[in-house]
């Protein structure tokens, strides 16, 4: 690789936007996000279900909950809480409660089969879990062998005022039935800590100090926890305020966040980042719901979505969408994956704003390029790197490669991530001596610095913006005692991007694919949960026994 890197691509930077962030204003997130609240106070922060959150409520409740920790469950700094919560008011409580009191977070997602929540609990070693009601079923399962002391189980409407929260929580477990019977010894209520009104102690922290371990495939397949510093997040999040600061206004933004928050698009972007510009956030629980989120958009007016393929091309098949008031709408990104360019061009016909793409990954917090926000219409790049992002194109001996010429992509940044947790074979196969993160995406880049991802060097399959490998499912097809052999593969799909297909080898003729199915349902997340099922004799493979998928892509 080349010592020093020719950033040309800073001539496509919109007026204003500086080539470097310069030096960082806040010593830890936390202090980032209480500022935010000091700053906007009284205007509203967070919405769910028509309930709101003010700055200073929302900073309170942080403070009481940071309280709770340290006094209550004597969490000390660096001890990891894992957080298993959708987008509700709780979720950004418990974060910057958490940062508050020096605790490294771990998101956990709320579909997780008991085998991978206790998996995940095992690597990270947390001792606290905060749980959403409807998933406590799969974790009363999960905790056994770990090191989980405390349990903190929450309801949808706890935050809601009464009797609101007491009609919501009932509707939840009693008609929708979203929320399975449990029984886990010691759980407490989170309505609990909220209630703490000690003294909360003020933690010193550094840019070094891990704010996050976000789990991830990577860029080799099995689950790690990325290591992301107060410092990665903080620097991702001025690179956004400074991508931004000329397009969003202060104080007036309406901010609709439909993908997940424990997924690190979200969470960095749409809560971490925008939060800064002091508008109202709009906390989707269930965006399958897409006439429930029409009617969302509607009355929110709102001015700033991100969102992957799947979310904008099931809008765009509603349509109710097509009839809202779009005057308002300023920003629009894409990420995940890319979007499909007749999804672009629907929603720019529609909505007369084109879908902004970018490109990230967990392990650079994860923002590393952009388009333009003076971008007029989809180009079907990923824009270009964002300030103090280097890039590079490099051959599999490691050598940069000409302009236009496909490799693989390397970045360079303050949002890179520290590593693997307690992985250190894995970081070094990605991190290099120098800095520079392999993300295993074969891209270009052209004249201008616009960068396009081609393939990725693995085998990575994205459903809807999550990453799915396929020797994970694989590793649980053949757990099966029915199944001989397996293989999996993503194939295209109009609205998700890509589906999961497997090929099975049966030794028992009497097995179906929905058997197949309920199965990988009992023991994966849904969207791992293949929608494709073949069955063959035997699974091509190499001489050194490694599942050739570009056999089976082409089947």
């Amino acid at each position: 690789m080349r010592a020093s890197v020719h950033k040309h691509w800073l001539n496509a930077y919109e007026p204003g936007v500086p080539a470097e962030i310069g030096k960082l204003s806040y010593s830890s997130v936390g202090d980032y996000l209480h500022d935010c609240c000091l700053r906007f106070l009284d205007k509203p922060a967070l919405s769910n279900y028509g309930v709101q959150l003010s700055y200073s409520e929302f900073n309170r409740y942080s403070r009481w909950f940071a309280a709770y920790l340290q006094n209550t469950l004597k969490l000390s700094k660096g001890d990891r809480l894992a957080v298993m919560l959708p987008n509700s008011l709780q979720y950004p409580v418990v974060i910057m409660g958490a940062l508050k009191a020096g605790l490294v977070v771990v998101n956990f997602n709320p579909f997780y089969t008991s085998r991978e929540i206790h998996e995940q609990l095992k690597d990270c070693a947390a001792t606290t879990i905060i749980v959403f009601a409807g998933c406590a079923n799969a974790v009363e399962r999960a905790v056994e062998g770990t090191a989980i002391e405390h349990v903190l189980v929450t309801q949808l409407g706890d935050l809601f005022p009464w009797p609101k929260s007491v009609a919501i929580n009932l509707a939840a477990k009693y008609l929708k039935r979203s929320v399975p019977e449990w029984r886990i010894e010691g759980a407490i209520s989170l309505k609990t800590a909220f209630q703490c009104r000690t003294d909360f102690k003020r933690v010193p922290i550094t840019h070094e100090d891990l704010a996050f371990l976000q789990y991830t495939g990577g860029t080799t397949g099995t689950a790690k926890g990325a290591m992301l510093s107060h410092g990665n997040l903080l620097a991702n999040i001025e690179q956004t305020n400074l991508w931004l600061r000329q397009t969003l206004r202060e104080g007036q933004e309406r901010v609709i966040i439909a993908l997940p928050l424990y997924h690190i698009f979200a969470l960095t972007l749409n809560f971490l980042s925008l939060l800064r510009f002091g508008g109202i956030q709009y906390l989707i629980t269930d965006p399958r719901d897409s006439d429930a989120l029409v009617s969302e958009l509607e009355q929110a007016k709102f001015t700033c979505i991100a969102g992957v393929n799947a979310l904008f091309a099931k809008l765009l098949d509603n349509e109710r969408f097509a009839t809202l008031d779009f005057t308002d709408l300023r920003f629009v990104v894409g990420g995940g994956a890319s979007i499909q360019k007749s999804v672009a061009e629907k929603w720019q016909q529609i909505t007369g704003l084109p879908v902004c793409q970018a490109y990230g990954l967990t392990e650079a917090s994860p923002g590393v390029c952009c388009n333009p926000l003076n971008l007029r219409e989809y180009n079907g790049t990923v824009g270009v790197p964002v300030p103090s992002t280097m890039v590079q194109i490099c051959s599999e001996k490691g050598t940069a490669v000409n302009i236009g010429e496909e490799g693989e992509l390397l970045v360079k940044g303050p949002q890179v991530m520290q590593g693997y947790w307690g992985k250190e074979t894995e970081t070094a196969n990605v991190l290099t001596k120098d800095g520079w993160l392999r993300t295993g995406d074969i891209a270009t880049i052209n004249q201008d610095g616009f960068v396009s991802i081609v393939d990725r060097q693995k085998d990575l399959i994205i459903v809807s913006g999550f990453n799915v490998y396929p020797n994970e499912i694989e590793q649980i097809l053949v757990a099966h005692p029915k199944i001989a052999d397996a293989g999996v593969v993503g194939e295209a799909h109009m609205v998700s991007g890509e589906i999961v297909k497997a090929f099975i080898v049966r030794n028992d003729p009497h097995l179906s694919a929905e058997m197949i199915e309920t199965y990988c349902r009992e023991n994966m997340t849904s969207y791992k949960v293949p929608d494709a099922i073949v069955f063959l004799d035997e699974i091509p493979k190499s001489k050194v026994g490694k599942v050739l998928r570009r056999q089976l892509r082409e089947m």
